[in-house]
């Protein structure tokens, strides 16, 4: 079988159970996420997944590089804020080797449609760190129809050039991944001819369902929500359903391509979120949203769908985390991690193959913000936050209100200790790294 295309479609503060697939409700319109709910369906959903971070940009670096984000600098801020324009300290190394710089090395087409939000030009940008192609935003956050940051400033770029183009963000990314994926199978049907092998590898980072609350039909809002994109006063959960809904059909639109093309079959289509969900998220049962190492901030929903490899209808426990899907794609097209930069990501290729192999999977985390730190081993969780320690036996409890640390104060100890000792492998957190709140509970009551 030739290598896979790959297709890593990333959404934007995503619930747990915001997709039907994972439990969520229909909205007043009907099913919200139909396309996603069939890819699980016809292929694996894991349901023990998690991000490598609760807020945006540090699971971004952990994604991209395949390494525990708390190796690089960038990573310390949570997030990387709009206000970092023409730093050259906050932003991903152009010299770190990255998923996209090892598929390129090894003949992948690579192209990111969407947020990249790991700094900015010149010092930084996807087309330094292994990307031949670019197009989308490069801060947090923008407004889906003027396509302005925070500070009111137009961030839509093709490559490192200012992009000015009309329409709903969401929609526009769609039809650039269609475009994309189309241009790609013609490539390769020339390349046929002559017996290359060129697959493709897209990453598909949507900003949907991040702030500011905007539908496609919202565009009279725009005007006064491109200068206060956290738009606190606005929103509900209609308009967030529905925000989801048109990334779902979007991701239907590049199906049918790859469908059209006959390329389905060998293509790898991966789907998750970068952190937990926000304020009007389904994360049920789970407690807690972004920001927060509560399983509400960093399980999210997991799927992989490739019908050469993995069967339909799959579904894992197994423990993994957001890095574990660079590997995993590493794995599957036949590359290497570099020697210098091994990867802290584990492959998960077995359980693609096979949805009831498993494998111990310790996963750590830590946070500036309120002290937090988090270790998922097995069944168990400990967790760390404003200085008090908690002990969650998570099948039984996942919406950790059982504090079992008084019960079990060994195993406690024992799990504090292995993240203690893991944090010591890891660079510490600068005393200048900053933590970048939208609201507080001045905005709304804390969850």
């Amino acid at each position: 079988m030739t290598r896979p295309n790959i297709i890593f479609i990333v959404a934007d503060d995503l619930g747990y159970a915001d997709l039907g697939c994972y439990g969520g409700r229909d909205a007043v319109f009907g099913p919200v996420s139909p396309v996603l709910d069939g890819l699980a369906a016809n292929g694996l959903k894991l349901t023990q997944g998690y991000s490598n971070s609760p807020v945006c940009s540090p699971t971004r670096f952990g994604m991209i590089t395949g390494r525990y984000q708390y190796r690089l600098r960038g990573a310390a801020e949570e997030p990387i804020n709009s206000r970092s324009r023409g730093s050259t300290t906050l932003g991903l190394p152009t010299d770190h080797p990255t998923l996209p710089s090892l598929l390129k090395a090894s003949g992948y087409q690579t192209a990111l449609i969407g947020k990249w939000h790991l700094g900015y030009p010149p010092t930084f940008g996807p087309l330094r760190s292994g990307y031949d192609e670019f197009f989308g935003p490069m801060s947090g956050g923008v407004d889906y129809f003027t396509h302005c940051d925070s500070t009111g400033r137009h961030d839509l770029w093709f490559g490192e050039e200012d992009k000015q183009e009309d329409g709903y963000l969401t929609d526009i990314l769609s039809k650039r991944a269609v475009d994309y994926v189309e241009r790609m199978a013609e490539l390769q049907k020339k390349k046929e001819k002559n017996e290359d092998d060129t697959p493709f590898f897209l990453s598909l980072h949507y900003t949907a369902p991040h702030w500011p609350w905007e539908t496609r039909d919202d565009a009279a809002k725009a005007p006064n929500i491109k200068n206060n994109l956290f738009d606190l006063a606005g929103g509900n959960i209609h308009v967030y359903r529905r925000m989801i809904h048109h990334m779902d059909e979007g991701i239907g639109w590049i199906m049918d391509a790859l469908k059209k093309h006959g390329m389905a079959d060998n293509t790898l289509v991966v789907f998750t979120s970068d952190n937990g969900g926000e304020r009007f998220s389904d994360n049920w049962p789970l407690v807690g949203g972004k920001m927060d190492l509560t399983e509400g901030g960093i399980r999210v929903p997991w799927i992989a769908h490739w019908p050469a490899v993995i069967a339909k209808g799959g579904e894992s426990t197994q423990l993994c985390m957001t890095m574990d899907w660079s590997a995993t794609m590493l794995d599957a097209a036949g590359v290497a991690a570099h020697p210098d930069y091994p990867l802290d990501g584990v492959s998960l290729m077995p359980v693609l193959k096979d949805a009831k192999q498993t494998f111990r999977r310790p996963l750590h985390w830590r946070m500036n913000h309120r002290g937090q730190e988090a270790l998922r081993d097995g069944d168990w969780k400990y967790l760390k936050v404003d200085g008090n320690e908690y002990l969650f036996n998570i099948p039984g409890d996942e919406r950790e209100r059982a504090n079992l640390a008084k019960k079990e104060p060994e195993r406690l100890a024992a799990m504090r200790a292995d993240w203690q000792a893991w944090n010591a492998t890891m660079p510490a957190i600068p005393e200048d790294a900053t933590v970048s709140l939208g609201y507080s509970v001045k905005d709304m009551p804390q969850r």
